[in-house]
């Protein structure tokens, strides 16, 4: 049995979730990796063990699928195999307005946003608590302060509760993390059929630098990690800007 700690990131085949993996991989990180692609994911696996040599537990898993969720809320909670970071990753958002998007997509993204985070949490926190260690980064996004409709309430969910869970389970020894990026030069954006143009260069984040922020900022215990000073600006005028001026931010990434 590895004496290593191992991390299980959700989403860990593409953009943030590969840097998360593959740097914690470099740190010596064994890895529980979570998504619903079988052969994307034994690719990404057999990079990382062959790349880093650490070992790299596959577990494919639609988060949307109560069922299949529920296994990986089980292997949070094994005692006997013990998770030491969690990292909510998994995640997606969708282009069209709330009311041409269909029903059911909007529950799927609410699924994975909030219901699996709260669920993985839950498993991953009892856990941890238990024996006084651990932690978990929630990947949120700077849309969470903005008007942005059912993706930005789901992240508003997610910087909320992970807000709170830092505060009340801190004192057991569990650190929790907000991560809550900006435009990133990731798959997300494309798969949305979102153009690079919706938003000026100097708004796009690269993945690996953010990644690498967050782990330091989790590493010192903050409950939030903002990257890049354009976002740090944003999210403070947001608390005191009046919502109709954040509506002009609104419109960029739906070009």
């Amino acid at each position: 049995m590895s004496s290593r700690s191992t991390a299980l990131v959700t989403g860990p085949t593409a953009g943030i979730g590969r840097s998360f993996a593959h740097q914690l991989a470099q740190q010596g990180h064994d890895l529980v990796l979570v998504a619903r692609d079988r052969a994307r994911l034994e690719a990404e696996a057999a990079q990382l063990r062959s790349t880093y040599g650490v070992d790299v537990e596959v577990l494919v898993a639609d988060l949307t699928d109560r069922a299949e969720l529920a296994a990986v809320e089980a292997r949070l909670a094994d005692a006997d195999r013990p998770v030491d970071l969690l990292v909510n990753n998994a995640g997606f958002g969708l282009k069209g307005r709330f009311l041409t998007n269909d029903v059911d997509a909007e529950q799927a993204m609410l699924d994975v946003l909030v219901t699996a985070v709260m669920r993985l949490s839950h498993a991953a926190l009892g856990a941890m608590a238990e024996r006084g260690s651990g932690g978990i980064i929630n990947v949120s996004s700077v849309a969470a302060f903005l008007p942005r409709g059912t993706y930005s309430a789901a992240k508003a969910y997610v910087n909320s509760f992970s807000e709170w869970a830092a505060r009340e389970y801190g004192p057991q020894g569990v650190t929790v993390t907000c991560l809550c990026p900006g435009f990133t030069k990731t798959e997300f954006h494309e798969r949305m059929q979102v153009s690079r143009g919706s938003a000026p260069d100097f708004m796009w984040l690269d993945a690996d630098d953010l990644v690498a922020a967050a782990l330091k900022d989790h590493a010192k215990g903050r409950i939030f990690s903002i990257p890049g000073a354009q976002y740090k600006a944003i999210t403070r005028a947001a608390r005191v800007v009046p919502n109709g001026l954040l509506q002009r931010f609104q419109a960029m990434g739906r070009k």
